[in-house]
């Protein structure tokens, strides 16, 4: 027998939307005429958005850090922007979870830092009626999947049900964990393998 779904949790980099890493990095450089290796070393071989992404340091001191690195003040829109420049929604996808029943809530977790929660609603605006309200960055609940405890954080926050709740996500080894509480979960890359999905819980 197919479990009821009443919940439909998605990732959000590779699922919902192509996350482009050399794009955001280059936008960054222009917007502080500086090199590309200069942000790449600031932003990510030093650890900085690991420890945003986890929760270690809020907001205000991410961009702080962030800005002194490169040379010029990163306020939240200049750093939104640099996302937005480096993430391109999967119409595919969209397509699919905006044909998806409206009594199906959705929602996201992922595995950033808090202010990607404003990037996500520009992102992905056509649908982001059905997740506002309902996107879990990692930077803000202080821990990163795969660590299960993550999973049952935000079933909480959500007010969800394990037993009715799929979770997609590209990466397996956060499937894995999900279904490690109790959630139905899985792997979903692109808009042909979530039909798939979609198929067999009885959600289309």
């Amino acid at each position: 027998m197919k479990p009821r779904i009443r919940q439909l949790l998605f990732d959000f980099d590779e699922v919902l939307a192509r996350y482009h890493h050399e794009k955001r990095i280059a936008h960054l450089a222009a917007f502080a005429g500086c090199g590309h290796e200069r942000v790449r070393e600031v932003l990510f071989t030093s650890g900085l958005e690991t420890e945003y992404d986890g929760g270690a340091i809020e907001t205000a001191a991410y961009l702080g850090r962030l800005g002194d690195g490169i040379g010029r003040t990163v306020d939240e829109e200049a750093w939104i922007a640099s996302r937005l420049a480096g993430s391109i929604a999967d119409a595919a996808m969209l397509a699919r979870v905006a044909a998806l029943d409206e009594s199906l809530a959705l929602g996201v977790l992922t595995n950033n830092g808090a202010l990607m929660a404003r990037a996500i609603a520009r992102i992905v605006e056509p649908i982001f009626h059905r997740l506002d309200g309902r996107v879990l960055c990692s930077g803000a609940l202080r821990m990163r999947k795969p660590d299960p405890a993550v999973f049952g954080r935000a079933l909480e926050l959500l007010g969800w049900d394990a037993a009715s709740t799929l979770f997609v996500d590209d990466s397996f080894a956060n499937v894995q964990s999900a279904r490690k509480t109790g959630l139905h979960a899985e792997t979903v890359v692109d808009a042909r393998s979530f039909g798939r999905v979609l198929k067999r819980y009885g959600l289309a």
